[in-house]
């Protein structure tokens, strides 16, 4: 359904450090640079047929988190859920709602965590049991 999703970071050098840390752990290589047509410094990370990717606003004004928004990352295993979410604290982001754990949800069981990175973007590590 998606092509892509971008988000928007004030200070593209730790968003780097932390998305390559964090994304590395589902398997993504590291975010490859580029330089938009405006100057405006943006980072691609590929994995599996899809793109997550940072941008510093193209507008000049400063990046914001969306309020009501969560990217959700499909893990493997409960494990890679918690790795997720212990890289993306020990790489400057912050552990939000519960714990890592399992959750009941309307389509079954889940184990998940929420983070928020660096520019305060809602992030989910997720595994859904077969």
């Amino acid at each position: 359904m998606f092509s892509h999703v971008m988000v928007g970071t004030n200070d593209i050098e730790k968003a780097k450090r932390f998305y390559d840390a964090v994304l590395g752990v589902v398997g993504a290589p590291e975010g490859m640079r580029n330089t938009a047509s405006t100057g405006h410094m943006r980072l691609f990370y590929r994995h599996d047929g899809t793109t997550f990717s940072v941008s510093q606003p193209i507008n000049n004004e400063p990046a914001t988190c969306a309020n009501g928004s969560t990217i959700g990352f499909k893990c493997n295993s409960p494990e890679q859920v918690r790795q997720f979410h212990d890289v993306a604290v020990a790489n400057g982001g912050t552990s939000i709602e519960s714990p890592p754990g399992p959750r009941q949800g309307p389509a079954g069981a889940l184990y998940l965590a929420y983070v928020r990175d660096p520019d305060g973007n809602k992030l989910c590590a997720l595994h859904r049991p077969k």
